[in-house]
Parts: structure tokens; sequence; C-alpha cells
């Protein structure tokens, strides 16, 4: 299966982009962020001709996300558990960031991988109430990857209950050879040592970024701010990941990030990110 991640920063505004990395990429599975749509606000036709299913969860303008597969698609879960709300008395909700599905089965000799894509929030400031509310829902994450990763019951065999992927956009940069320049964020969200401590717990849990293993050359980014020519200057950020369990790390063959559609105009702001996975 080839399995892209990719915070599109608006579905509905970039379907053709969309439809392009897909039929250029040979795409299997995408999983995609920022979708700032409903549902039912999405036209999907141009995927469901291509053989995609498409399942997305979506509140309002802004956030969601989603899953497009054309190797199958079912048990979709629209909610992580134990995730923070956001927001103050009856206001406060789980918002639109993690959509999960089983995928890979109509894949030739592929096995089913649980898929997640997700969309960890953004922190805003240090001092921020949306800083420990990034920090909680990272926790939430760590908590179910390694339940995943642990016998549901007694008798039952110890290790992997089952192939699982993280995809998306962490918002965070794990070290300092992430930004194009460490200094530049200094004070800043994205690189306190308590989100990428929360990183690093992922990883410990037993995950792995699937990219690294192809891509850790210096200057390799994922998202470039659309203001002051970033992308032209070289200047970005590595923040979009692919973490898989043991299983999917093991038949990972290879990875790639899609910078020729960040240089194309009206694009998204990130990169897509892909890999190639034969569970």
């Amino acid at each position: 299966m080839r399995i892209a991640t990719w915070n599109i920063n608006s579905l509905r505004a970039r379907m053709p982009r969309l439809l392009e990395v897909i039929d250029r990429r040979d795409i299997d599975v995408i999983a995609l962020q920022e979708i700032k749509a409903k549902p039912e606000q999405l036209d999907l036709s141009a995927l469901t001709e291509r053989g995609f299913e498409v399942a997305a969860h979506g509140l309002n303008q802004w956030n969601g996300v989603a899953i497009a597969s054309r190797v199958g698609l079912r048990e979709v879960r629209r909610e992580l558990p134990s995730l923070p709300t956001w927001g103050e008395g009856e206001g406060a909700v789980v918002e639109a960031r993690a959509i999960g599905a089983v995928v890979g089965e109509a894949a030739r000799d592929s096995k089913p991988l649980e898929l997640w894509s997700l969309y960890i929030p953004n922190g805003r400031e240090l001092d921020h109430p949306h800083y420990p509310y990034k920090l909680a829902w990272l926790e939430a994450l760590r908590k179910y990857g390694a339940a995943r990763l642990t016998p549901s019951g007694p008798g039952e065999d110890s290790g992997e209950r089952s192939a699982t992927l993280f995809a998306g956009d962490f918002n965070v940069a794990p070290t300092d050879g992430d930004v194009w320049d460490i200094a530049a964020f200094e004070g800043k969200t994205h690189v306190s040592a308590p989100e990428r401590e929360a990183i690093a717990a992922i990883e410990k849990a037993g995950y792995t970024d699937l990219t690294r293993d192809w891509l850790d050359a210096p200057g390799t980014f994922t998202y470039w701010d659309y203001k002051g020519l970033k992308f032209a200057k070289k200047q970005g950020m590595r923040i979009d990941f692919l973490f898989g369990s043991p299983a999917v790390h093991e038949a990972a063959t290879g990875a790639m990030i899609d910078l020729a559609e960040r240089a194309e105009k009206s694009t998204s702001d990130h990169a897509p990110v892909i890999v190639d996975v034969h569970l």
C-alpha cells in the first residue's frame, strides 16, 4: 500500500490538488487534516469515481479530518478514547481532530491496518490554555497507542495486537534539525521540551517515525509558512509524520515528501508525506 498524510488546508478549496497528488503519486490511502468542512458540505464524487471510499469528520469550518481509501475502509471511528475537550462550560467539545478506520484488506498481499488521521492542536503560545490542551491530547494518543500494543485479555499472547499507523500533522518538531533555525523558535510552541517529550513518549510506547529511515537529511521539512517566501528560502519545519507500530515499521519499504506539490500554486502550506508499506 502507498499511504500518504496531508494537511490539505481546506478540502473544498483544494480538491483538484488532492486529485492531482493521488493520480501523480498513485496513492492507495490518504489521511487528510484541516478539511475545514462538515461531511455534508463536501463533494466527494471525484474521489468515488476513482474508486475511493471516504470517511470524514468535521464540525465546522475549522479543523476536520478524513481518510480516503481505494483498498477498503471499514470500522470507522471518529474519536480516540479519552480526548480532552476544548472550550468552556457547555461549549466545551471534543474537536474534530481524529478519525480512524481499518484499511488494506482490498490490497493485494496486504493485511488490514488500523489507520488514524490526526490533527494535533497547535498550542498557540506557551502560556495559552491551548498549550496544556495540546499536551493532554498527545497523552491521550500515547495511552491509546500503548494499549494497541498490549494483550486485550487473559490468555492472549503478549505483543502487538494489530498493525497501527498514526498519520497526520503533529504540530511538533521533535529535534532542533526539524526547524530551519532553532533560534527563531526560542520561547515558542512546537519545539518546547514538554511537546518533544510527548512525542518521545509515543515512540517509547512502540511507535516509529516511518520516514526517517529514508528522509533524514538536514533541511527535510514538511511545512513552510505562506508568508515571507518561506518555501523558496527553504525555511520550513518538519511536523507531519506517520508513526507506525512495530509490524508497520518492519513492513515499510520507502518514503518521500512531495515537494513538487508544495511548489504548486494555490496548494497547501504543507507537503504530502508518503510511505510504502507491504504488510
